[in-house]
């Protein structure tokens, strides 16, 4: 652990306020040094300084929404916004994305014509190289590339958007100056059969929210968590070629390659006393379901391989009320064997503190190919659960005050990856 070198940047959300807390190995264990945070700054969301992560030095790096201006300091206002971020790690390029405010899911600082915003910004040099207006609501985003199997995919960024209900394509080659970090194309997600009078819409009920690139199949998937459906995007000719059916799920995710789609959900309605929670692996090149589990009282919250895929990190989290809320098992993160897809089977129970919020992330430091730790945060209990690389507990330690209802990780570092 001495040799180690990393630093998680967790942000703990209590609604008008935030704290960040910065964990690093020391010869001891781990220490945690909280930020100082200054007065809010009483703005909106979109007017508020965007959080991007922790320099080398200690210092946070942040931006102002209006001037672009990336700011390196020592200390950040309470109400910082902590933007969702992508890692696009082929170019050192992080995509920051804002939801736009809860109202219209415009973000009325950068795109007063309508829709929000999505901020490219260099990795290595943090200059900002683009803010983009792209449709409204929350947005995920992954990247297509050239591979050995498919040499002839272009580089492209695919940004859903969940309240419109499309798909924005963006070029991602620095070498084509005429497309980078241009919109090439906007899709309409829309399936009309699925609209009140059949219309072809936009805004629309496909409320995408689940995207990746899989490598093996030169392909981008795309879960419309409305409609319950998937979509087959081909990077070549910008055009939906497939569509396959994933019921009672709200996510998607890849196995390495992508060669199996992993989607995961919950059903609230069949039993009013228990939450079922939904694991269902799909083959990418045909869409059947090849696998399926339900896990009663267990609400998934995020998931991610570990980095040679042979294991699967599922959070518990919270949701419904009454008896629904009162049975689930919140204290837990399960942990797969994904070794043999399309097989998958509950390798082990990681026991951790609780998360009464609606979302619990997950974080892996690594060395090289191997993970050395993986960070488990307990929202409702103010902690973090630090595991080794063979999932044995190693510590508990303090990042905030109880009842947070979220905390984010800043992956600006090179050792740090998750959701």
């Amino acid at each position: 652990m001495q040799n180690q070198d990393w630093a998680l940047v967790c942000h703990s959300n209590y609604g008008s306020k935030g704290t960040i807390a910065v964990v690093r190995p020391d010869k001891n264990g781990f220490s945690v040094a909280q930020l100082p945070m200054t007065q809010a700054t009483g703005k909106t969301p979109a007017a508020r300084p965007y959080f991007f992560g922790i320099n080398g030095d200690g210092q946070a790096i942040s931006m102002d929404p209006q001037s672009k201006t990336v700011v390196q300091s020592n200390e950040l206002p309470a109400d910082v916004f902590p933007a969702y971020a992508y890692l696009d790690p082929a170019h050192n390029r992080i995509w920051f994305v804002y939801d736009g405010d809860e109202d219209t899911g415009n973000d009325p600082v950068n795109c007063p014509n309508g829709g929000s915003s999505v901020t490219v910004v260099n990795r290595k040099t943090g200059k900002v190289l683009k803010t983009l207006c792209v449709g409204r609501g929350h947005h995920m985003t992954a990247f297509s590339a050239p591979s050995a199997q498919h040499p002839d995919v272009p580089k492209l960024a695919f940004v859903s958007d969940l309240l419109d209900g499309t798909m924005c394509i963006v070029g991602n080659d620095e070498s084509n100056p005429d497309q980078f970090l241009k919109i090439l194309k906007v899709i309409n997600l829309c399936e009309p059969e699925k609209e009140n009078g059949g219309q072809d819409c936009v805004p629309n009920n496909a409320f995408p929210h689940g995207i990746l690139y899989a490598t093996s199949q030169g392909k981008i998937f795309s879960l419309n968590n409305g409609y319950g459906t998937i979509v087959v995007i081909d990077p070549r000719t910008l055009e939906i070629e497939n569509r396959y059916q994933l019921k009672h799920c709200s996510n998607l995710l890849g196995s390495a390659e992508g060669r199996f789609l992993v989607g995961k959900g919950a059903d609230r309605k069949s039993n009013p006393d228990h939450v079922i929670g939904k694991l269902t692996v799909l083959d990418a090149s045909s869409g059947d379901t090849v696998a399926h589990l339900d896990l009663q009282d267990f609400y998934p919250s995020v998931y991610r391989f570990s980095l040679d895929g042979k294991k699967l990190y599922l959070t518990s989290a919270s949701t419904g009320k009454g008896t629904q809320f009162n049975n689930l098992q919140n204290t837990s993160v399960q942990v797969y064997d994904t070794s043999k897809l399309p097989a998958i089977q509950l390798q082990k129970t990681l026991q951790v503190g609780k998360a009464s919020c609606g979302r619990r992330p997950i974080a892996f430091a690594h060395q090289g190919t191997q993970i050395s730790h993986v960070f488990i945060p307990n929202p409702t209990d103010g902690t973090l659960s630090i595991f080794d690389g063979n999932d044995v507990l190693l510590d508990t330690v303090t990042i905030g005050e109880p009842n947070c209802e979220e905390v984010l990780f800043s992956f600006w570092g090179d050792n740090i990856y998750g959701a």
